[in-house]
């Protein structure tokens, strides 16, 4: 097999090697400049790190120019060598340290991107070849025993980092907020994160925005993927609890921004933006919109910028802040830090650590497609402060991370142990630890419970976080006061009462951000046709209706023994009424009806005083009797409707009523037909005198009133009236009434009442010009015609009113019907007997008639 391979490296050698002689002048010498690619430290496992030094302004590339010549480098205010300074040096501390890491040491390969995803690939691909060559799974030369990569770069190279690094199957931990798209385990199954996703702090935003009442407002991002993921997936949030994104947009990261002057001018009540920042620099983002702002006419009110990060920006360039109220920004809360003897806070190390530090080389192999420098660590960093030292602030997470690869690292080699023991392996050696046998036991770590941060599982087994919400306030003179605004304890929100009285006295106070003033209580919000939401009239609740908060979107109805007050803000107990003898309609009914039954009383006495008297005798003295008996009753009726409703009276009032009204009527139909049978029998051969008489008068009423009696039968025995209460009828009020049961019935009695006055109309009409001196025709036409009016009247009365007003317009009916046949029929028979007895004689009767016939 060797000797197969030996043609074959053979043919390789001289064109690759020819490749290398050519190139060497032109790239390797100069290809970094004085700032190394990678820094190098051997060990029993490797890790690499990938970091952001420097950026590459990209230039126009020429060809017949090597492209390493061509990059010009911009500082970034060596951040992530920062990174690999820490990094560094808790891997020396845990390599120091047998307890934390048992007869192990730990290497690095930290390699610089640039912030290109180009030289990220390149990085990537050199860390995981093990060789000099960039041929991942391909050893030749050094070997390299990769252990892990430790993310530190931004998000869309730790997207590229995990893409990479997972078709090796090699782990890769982020300390940094990381995009959603890696929360995949499908496609990302080895990844792990030691911070929760970045949509974990947008409720915390919703509920800033809802506690001060912020329903417009403008949200910003850059237009990368994460940027675009913001755009999606915060505005539905907003929408969900009623707050209106009238400006969205996003900052492109190529130079061009699109313009924001219709924007900010169309919506000057938006007071509020929300940042969604990543790579971007605050003051490169505030600028558009300083300029903005300057070119718009009229006073414009200091604008509040909530930012998503965790970046500790710097604000201390006053002339842009002239429209900004104040900059809300996030960060971790910190938990009590475990004593742990090992962890450094602090560590010193000379101004330019990697020059003296490091030994750095060209690494060149035969099999190379190009050499770099590679700079190997040659001594360790310090923890003691030195002349010319710089003093760095260690970070746990880097030790927090260093921790979880120890624990990890011994509880593989713990278990690889156990196993050869139980296989009864004696060999010394083992084979080599490959990354994806640590991924296991990568995944069993809990981060959250080592982080120097408030991080736990929410009921999901997602990881959150505790924050606090810091606002830089820019007082009036463009100085800066910071303020701890609030904090979140298991996503719950607590404002810091404090920073608002600080405000106060510097009169500052938060400027609104809505599109209309708050509906107050008592009023409810209606949209307006082609505007936001947010954007609404106020109009007051309905009748029956209340609200008690501000911009309700729907008024809560009362119950049923209570209703609004005049504000509609509350409410308040329905009184309870009925038609009552205290209250002056029901004492001036009551005082009409004793009056009408005295006269009734006083007629009868008179009748039955003047019994024997012609005109008494002369129209059916029994009939009279009857009329005016049934009369007072009549008269006593309405004591059965007015009072608080019973069961007794609701089950007496309508059929006593009928029965009543119904026995009246047929006497007067019985004495009308009396009165044309009597005037028939006058003439010589009728035979109509033997029907004259009390039994046919007797059947008339008796007959009559039977059908009433059945109708009125019925009606109870089917269902029969009942006392109820009438919730909804007058607002305020809790009407006490009868219910009707069927009421039907009711309108069936009245017609059948309606059918026998029309009758007694229709039969007194005919024979009202009968000869005779007392002919009652006339009397009881008059007395029909007043009767049906007032029941026909009654009818349209009583379906248009309400409550106790139902129950006095039938008494009023009642008494008005039975007062009209009163004074109809029986006040000029009385004006006869009492005032003109000479009228009142049988031969003044007889010569009367005489003459009229």
């Amino acid at each position: 097999m060797n000797l197969r391979l030996l043609p074959l490296m053979l043919l390789l050698s001289h064109p690759v090697s020819g490749k290398l002689r050519m190139k060497c002048p032109l790239s390797f010498k100069q290809e970094d400049g004085k700032q190394p690619q990678s820094f190098y430290s051997p060990g029993d496992h490797l890790i690499g790190l990938v970091i952001t030094g420097n950026e590459i302004l990209h230039t126009k590339l020429l060809f017949n120019v090597a492209p390493s010549l061509q990059f010009v480098f911009q500082d970034l205010n060596a951040r992530g060598f920062s990174y690999g300074l820490r990094f560094i040096f808790n891997i020396q501390t845990f390599n120091k340290n047998s307890h934390l890491l048992h007869n192990l040491t730990l290497g690095y390969n930290i390699r610089n991107n640039y912030m290109s995803t180009f030289l990220t690939s390149d990085a990537l691909l050199d860390i995981l070849s093990t060789g000099e060559a960039n041929v991942p799974n391909y050893s030749c030369g050094r070997k390299e025993n990769l252990l892990a990569l430790l993310d530190a770069a931004d998000r869309p190279i730790s997207i590229q980092m995990s893409t990479l690094g997972g078709t090796y199957k090699v782990p890769q931990i982020n300390i940094e907020i990381v995009s959603e798209a890696l929360s995949d385990k499908r496609k990302f199954p080895f990844f792990h994160r030691m911070n929760p996703k970045e949509v974990f702090q947008y409720p915390v935003i919703v509920y800033l925005l809802l506690h001060f009442r912020w329903t417009l407002i403008g949200l910003f991002a850059s237009d990368r993927e994460n940027g675009e993921n913001f755009m999606r997936t915060f505005p539905p949030m907003l929408v969900r609890n009623g707050i209106c994104v009238v400006i969205s947009q996003l900052f492109s990261t190529r130079g061009y921004t699109a313009s924001l002057r219709d924007s900010l001018s169309k919506w000057r009540q938006v007071n509020v933006f929300v940042h969604f920042m990543e790579l971007d620099y605050i003051w490169e983002r505030i600028l558009p919109f300083h300029l903005t702002f300057m070119r718009l006419p009229g006073p414009i009110e200091g604008k509040v910028w909530i930012l998503t990060n965790f970046a500790g920006y710097k604000i201390n360039k006053r002339r842009l802040l002239k429209y900004i109220h104040s900059i809300w920004n996030f960060g971790y809360q910190g938990k009590e830090r475990p004593r742990d003897s090992a962890f450094e806070p602090h560590f010193f190390v000379e101004t330019k650590f990697q020059d003296p530090y490091f030994l750095c080389s060209l690494s060149k192999n035969v099999f190379s497609v190009k050499g770099r420098r590679r700079c190997t660590q040659k001594a360790p960093l310090e923890t003691q402060v030195k002349r010319n030292r710089g003093r760095i602030q260690n970070n746990y997470d880097y030790y927090s991370f260093m921790k979880v690869l120890a624990q990890a690292l011994n509880a593989v080699y713990s278990s690889r142990s156990r196993r050869r023991r139980k296989e009864g392996e004696k060999t010394l050696g083992s084979p080599r630890l490959q990354p994806w046998q640590f991924h296991p036991f990568l995944e069993k770590n809990e981060f959250w419970n080592i982080s120097e941060r408030k991080l736990y599982l929410d009921q999901n087994g997602e990881m959150k976080a505790d924050l606090v919400i810091r606002m830089f306030l820019v007082l009036p003179k463009e100085d800066v006061m910071e303020e701890m605004l609030a904090y979140s304890l298991r996503q719950n929100v607590f404002i810091n009462p404090d920073a608002f009285s600080q405000q106060k006295l510097l009169n500052r106070s938060l400027p609104q951000s809505k599109c209309v003033e708050s509906c107050h209580p008592g009023f409810v919000k209606r949209a307006r046709e082609g505007e936001p939401v947010c954007c609404y009239d106020c109009i007051p609740c309905p009748e029956g209706t209340f609200s008690t908060q501000e911009d309700t979107k729907k008024c809560t109805k009362c119950p049923d023994d209570k209703y609004p007050n005049v504000d509609r803000i509350q409410c308040i107990p329905k009184v309870i009424t009925f038609l009552s003898y205290e209250e002056r309609l029901g004492i001036i009914l009551v005082s009409f009806a004793l009056l009408f039954f005295l006269t009734t009383g006083l007629v009868l006495i008179i009748f039955i005083k003047y019994r024997e008297t012609p005109i008494v005798k002369a129209n059916n003295r029994d009939l009279s009797y009857i009329l005016l008996v049934s009369l007072l009753l009549c008269f006593l009726s309405p004591s059965l409707f007015i009072g608080q409703p019973r069961k007794a009276t609701c089950l007496l009032r309508q059929t006593v009523f009928s029965i009543i009204f119904s026995v009246a009527v047929s006497s007067l139909l019985a004495k009308t037909i009396m009165v044309v049978l009597a005037f028939l029998a006058t003439k010589p051969g009728n035979r109509v005198k033997r029907w004259l008489g009390k039994s046919l008068a007797n059947s008339i009423i008796l007959s009559s009133s039977a059908v009433q009696i059945i109708i009125c039968s019925t009606w109870l025995g089917v269902s029969p009236p009942f006392p109820d209460s009438d919730l909804h009828s007058q607002p305020g009020e809790i009407i006490l009434q009868c219910n009707e049961g069927a009421i039907v019935m009711f309108y069936v009695t009245l017609s059948y009442l309606g059918f026998l006055a029309a009758i007694c109309f229709t039969v007194a009409f005919l024979a009202r010009n009968l000869p005779g001196a007392f002919n009652e025709a006339k009397l009881i036409t008059f007395s029909m015609l007043v009767f049906c009016s007032v029941w026909v009247t009654f009818v349209p009365t009583y379906l248009s009113t309400k409550g106790k007003s139902m129950v006095a317009v039938q008494v009023f009916s009642i008494l008005a019907s039975s007062a009209g046949l009163l004074v109809c029929i029986f006040i000029p028979k009385c004006y006869v007997i009492l005032l003109r007895p000479d009228l009142n004689t049988k031969e003044q009767l007889t010569a009367r008639t005489n003459v009229k016939t």
